[in-house]
């Protein structure tokens, strides 16, 4: 397979090996960490905004790199063995990782594709790119469905790291089966937010984050509450104005009333760079799945406004911190 591969690369023209060597460089260059990644997320959707998956996975981005922060607060440290917090962290940067590396390409390879006015989706397969998303790039340059491209978007990312992530027998074993992971997930601890810069914060969360179906839906729920009428510009003006950090101070700064003042840590003064691999090149989309039924609409619960949850949730977290300091 790879020499198939191969020759078939061999085979394209001088511009375009120059467009996949261009692409690789950028894709290393922004992948370096939580950061480098939101940053360059939101940059392409503001030089593409007919595309809005990019700055859904931008405040995504946002959103993973405030959990990776909370891993270094005092009640975190209480709760949990700096082991398990580690392992979190890493869980947070391999997902992110890999989904960068798949889907910035595709973007990068779109937006060559509109400078040289012909598609040039060929060249995704040579970034291992599922043959689904080769598929649904050449249905949006002819038909320009917005909406379904986004959506691919997602099913794409959740399913590619289902198996390596997900389904990791180490990352079961030390992330996923564990107490600290059972407290995130039954208190809501990792409920992505969308902040506002007049202080509102709005959100969703999911159960059974472990389950593929869970995820998508959840990844097409915040994309509408994103693409709201109402809400859409108020997300867009807090992303521009705001520096993104890892920490929660990005949005608590905008609180009528303060008093979050632990979560000051900015992510790249606690954490070093982390170097990533991948071996496993397989094509999720050649074992059978079925993707057709997540393309169905989905509908907003009422409840999105969070800021008193918020509240109530610091307040749980430091609670349950004091119960097991007193424990132990």
């Amino acid at each position: 397979m790879m020499d198939v591969r191969s020759n078939r690369f061999e085979s394209l023209n001088v511009y375009e090996k120059e467009v996949f060597s261009r692409i690789k460089k950028a894709t290393d260059r922004w992948n370096m960490d939580n950061i480098s990644r939101t940053k360059a997320y939101q940059s392409y959707f503001l030089r593409n905004p007919e595309l809005f998956w990019p700055f859904l996975a931008s405040m995504v981005s946002r959103n993973a790199g405030w959990n990776m922060g909370d891993l270094i607060l005092k009640e975190f440290r209480v709760m949990m063995r700096a082991e398990d917090r580690r392992w979190i962290f890493d869980t947070y940067e391999r997902a992110n990782w890999l989904i960068f590396s798949d889907a910035y390409p595709q973007l990068l390879v779109y937006e060559a594709s509109k400078q040289a006015s012909r598609p040039l989706f060929h060249l995704l397969e040579h970034f291992h790119v599922s043959s689904f998303m080769e598929t649904e790039w050449k249905r949006y340059w002819e038909e320009k469905g917005r909406n379904r491209l986004d959506t691919a978007l997602i099913i794409n990312e959740q399913n590619l790291i289902q198996k390596p992530v997900i389904e990791n027998p180490r990352y079961q074993t030390s992330v996923f089966n564990t107490m600290p992971f059972w407290l995130q997930e039954r208190f809501h601890f990792s409920t992505v937010l969308f902040p506002t810069r007049s202080g509102d914060l709005y959100g969703l969360s999911v159960h059974g984050f472990k389950k593929l179906r869970n995820r998508i839906i959840l990844g097409k729920r915040l994309l509408a509450l994103l693409t709201s009428s109402c809400l859409k510009d108020h997300f867009i003006r807090f992303a521009i104005h705001t520096e993104p950090t890892g920490a929660r101070t990005d949005y608590e700064q905008y609180f009528r009333s303060r008093g979050y003042e632990d979560h000051c840590f900015p992510l790249r003064a606690v954490y070093p760079i982390i170097g990533h691999h991948r071996q496993d090149f397989s094509d999720w989309s050649k074992s059978g799945h079925q993707v057709e039924p997540f393309f169905k609409p989905v509908k907003l619960p009422k409840h999105l406004h969070l800021n008193e949850w918020y509240a109530h949730k610091r307040y749980e977290l430091y609670v349950l911190s004091k119960v097991k300091a007193h424990l132990l």
